[in-house]
């Protein structure tokens, strides 16, 4: 019996790697290369199954000319802003994503940006590697602590909730917007604020944690920057495109935001060359679920949702 045909857009942990060369016939490019959008629909010819990552857009335009024989398209990512799903609906084409795996990954990760952001990491690294360390100066690299401070969360969902969780181990003061309070079994002693600007104003730490979508999508302007208070924090290991890069690479030349950990960025892997020359900045490749263990969870339920689909069985993770 000939194994199902899969395209798979990027390379995976070894267990991962092992389960895909086992169960399917692979058409990828080469490690390092990345398939064109022609070059994408191309070798849907044929194929069963698509793997995909966020760097691949599948918009109207891709399911307009798909192949009538891909079943299902399985994202390795938990977001899946990058796929059009009435489109894929129309073609009557499964997309699964991968959620609920990655979440403490990416909540140890914001407080690595938080802790990194504060305590002016990057900065330091510098001082190392030049060799311009005076153990003698104690007011070398002064940051800001984070014992007794205020963490503004937008988007307290299951990530939001985690890095609360991790935040009120360093002793920090939760406040969250959502679009609707949480129970209070969940919230536990966190504040809720209804209105955005209201938890700006008493955030000298922000941590971005929301979906992007058309309502959050550059949520942090220079309207909203101006509401932090002056010297704040901001970190995001949510979406790139819910920051005006402009605007808070202004700020932070300003000091209206002393320093910023990013992990995402409008336009991955290209990102505005207007962070790269600042010191108060500490800058991650969207690592926010690099883990061993989170990979390999995210590949093998992506591969879980795909054999299910294939099987005619419902996918652990569907969304149409």
């Amino acid at each position: 019996m000939s194994k199902p045909i899969l395209v798979a857009t990027a390379y995976f942990v070894d267990a991962v790697e092992a389960r895909l060369k086992q169960g399917f016939e692979l058409r990828r490019k080469k490690i390092g290369e990345h398939f064109t959008p022609e070059e994408l629909l191309t070798a849907s010819d044929g194929a069963d199954a698509m793997l995909v990552t966020p760097a691949d857009r599948l918009d109207a335009a891709f399911f307009s000319r798909v192949a009538s024989s891909v079943k299902v398209i399985a994202t390795h990512s938990a977001g899946y802003d990058h796929i059009d799903l009435s489109s894929a609906a129309t073609r009557k084409i499964a997309i699964t994503n991968i959620p609920a795996v990655s979440t403490d990954a990416v909540a140890d990760l914001t407080l690595l940006l938080l802790l990194g952001a504060s305590r002016r990491a990057y900065e330091g690294l510098r001082v190392v590697h030049g060799g311009n360390w005076n153990p003698l100066d104690l007011t070398l690299l002064l940051g800001w602590q984070l014992t007794g401070k205020v963490l503004g969360i937008y988007g307290m969902g299951r990530i939001g909730q985690a890095v609360a969780k991790r935040a009120r181990g360093f002793g920090m003061k939760v406040h969250y917007h959502e679009p609707h309070r949480l129970p209070p079994e969940i919230e536990e002693d966190a504040i809720f604020h209804d209105n955005l600007y209201d938890l700006l104003r008493v955030s000298p730490f922000l941590s971005i944690n929301a979906p992007e979508t058309k309502q959050t999508h550059h949520f942090l302007d220079a309207k909203a920057i101006a509401c932090l208070p002056r010297g704040a924090i901001v970190v995001n290991a949510a979406r790139g495109g819910m920051v005006v890069d402009e605007d808070l690479i202004a700020a932070l030349k300003s000091g209206q935001v002393a320093a910023a950990g990013l992990d995402t960025y409008e336009g991955e892997p290209k990102l505005n060359p207007g962070y790269l020359p600042l010191k108060n900045t500490f800058l991650l490749p969207h690592v926010g679920a690099a883990t061993i263990e989170t990979r390999t969870a995210m590949g093998m339920l992506a591969l879980d949702n795909i054999d299910a689909v294939l099987g005619g069985r419902p996918a652990p993770s569907l969304l149409t």
